[in-house]
């Protein structure tokens, strides 16, 4: 017999949501936390190079950053949230400005500016009626850009699969059969070790990489550890801290300006996928309404930005969506309550899967040597998902055109140049009509817009 949770709790804008309380256990989702927590831990060789940290203060940054993503499912953002990971090379090149002596003054402005502007634009109201605003084609374009610079991102030279060819061309064939091979889901129907295996989504993939990477000599055998990790708060707290290093100057939040706003275009396009990947899964669970709130969901990763640039700046930063992960969820959740009994349950106990994983040793060990596998297959999942649900957006021919000039120039130049070309290509051809977002049958239907008084038909 099932059990019947309690409904959420209203406090403002947020639904709050706890475990147990108002969704069961999804133990798929929390054993594949256990091990997605090794792309997580990705972000210390970044603070390492950058900042010169220790990797235990890294560690303790990472660890702060994963109780903080917690905040979305529980506050009623049915997401898994991530970094902004496209933005992230944008920050680099800004960070390299500066002496390394400056640079946490530097990352600590970034963010800060970062996360209050976020915050503004979710409790104004303005992020849900800019997102609605957006024309077609330009939804279409970000979205699509964001696939191609995914995809662009394992495979330029000298990346990922130069280095994990075999490892990653296994693990994403394993991967992608699993979740969207029509075969498989026939032989799903007749097969109970098929349906397992088909609900555990990138898990056996990653599982696999772990022996297929060593035996083709693309990494080594793991070296198991035993124990729980140790973060090193105090050190991230004294010397990484605007309670260690002071304030930065004013001239660094003055110069720190265009950067926020190429790191905002990048999120616009994740919130944009979030709503697009839900409305799609929405329309599979009529049992559950689905509701994302853009302004919600600025207003949670704007407070987590504003509070890591206090107490743990993170050049990862604080992003709305981890599009792989987010993706893998909703796929199983759109299969039926018998999979995922609410969307919170499954991005909530992936999450307390990750905080689990990054205190145990031997998982972090025993995934260490494919750590850029895991994150090559989640950036391929990701460009997959985002070029389909990108041409979705468009309603025209026109519209595809235009989404397609866009999306390649973002991928090629940076968000900056894509929105700019995208926004000039709509004014030029579509003049007066811009707003009207006339559709001439390409598709028979369109995936909903975003509207700022979904939440309160919830």
């Amino acid at each position: 017999m099932s059990r019947t949770y309690l409904k959420p709790w209203k406090a403002g804008p947020f639904e709050v949501r706890l475990p147990f309380a108002h969704y069961r256990f999804e133990w798929r989702d929390y054993s594949q936390g256990l091990v997605m927590c090794a792309v997580d831990l990705g972000a210390i060789p970044l603070m390492q190079e950058l900042l010169g940290m220790p990797f235990e203060a890294a560690l303790a940054i990472v660890v702060l950053n994963g109780l903080l993503y917690l905040l979305h499912h529980m506050l009623g953002d049915p997401v898994i949230p991530g970094w902004i990971t496209p933005a992230i090379p944008l920050l680099t090149l800004y960070l390299n400005e500066f002496p390394v002596e400056q640079r946490v003054h530097a990352l600590i402005s970034f963010q800060l500016m970062l996360g209050v502007f976020s915050i503004v634009m979710g409790a104004t109201g303005l992020a849900a009626k800019v997102v609605h605003i957006i024309p077609n084609a330009l939804r279409a374009g970000i979205v699509l850009g964001a696939g191609f610079a995914a995809v662009q991102g394992v495979f330029a030279a000298g990346g990922r699969f130069d280095t994990f060819p075999w490892t990653i061309s296994i693990a994403v064939g394993i991967a992608f059969f699993l979740m969207y091979s029509n075969a498989f889901k026939r032989l799903q129907t007749r097969s109970r070790f098929a349906d397992f295996l088909g609900s555990l989504g990138i898990l056996p993939a990653i599982l696999v990489a772990v022996f297929v990477a060593p035996l083709f000599g693309e990494a080594p055998w793991p070296t198991i550890e035993w124990g729980i990790s140790t973060p090193d708060f105090v050190t991230m707290f004294t010397e990484y801290t605007v309670f260690g290093v002071g304030l930065p100057p004013l001239m660094m939040f003055l110069t720190a300006i265009p950067t926020v706003l190429a790191a905002y275009i990048v999120v616009f396009g994740d919130v944009i996928q979030a709503k697009a990947v839900l409305s799609e899964a929405d329309a599979f669970r009529p049992d559950e309404k689905v509701v994302y709130n853009p302004n919600r969901a600025h207003l949670i990763f704007g407070g987590r930005n504003l509070l890591m640039s206090i107490f743990g700046p993170d050049n990862a930063m604080c992003g709305p969506l981890w599009a792989a992960m987010h993706v893998t969820t909703t796929e199983r959740y759109k299969k039926g309550p018998k999979y995922m009994q609410s969307i919170y349950g499954g991005a909530g106990w992936f999450r307390w899967g990750t905080n689990t994983g990054l205190f145990l040793l031997p998982i972090v060990s025993l995934l260490e040597p494919i750590l850029g596998v895991a994150l090559a297959l989640t950036l391929l999942i990701q460009g997959f998902v985002s070029i389909r649900v990108g041409i979705m957006q468009a309603a025209s021919r026109i519209d595809l055109g235009v989404a397609g000039i866009t999306g390649a120039i973002l991928a090629v130049k940076g968000a900056a140049w894509g929105f700019g070309a995208g926004i000039l290509l709509c004014v030029l051809i579509y003049t007066v009509d811009l707003f009207k977002n006339e559709s001439d049958g390409v598709f028979a239907d369109q995936p909903a817009t975003v509207d700022e008084h979904d939440d309160d038909r919830a």
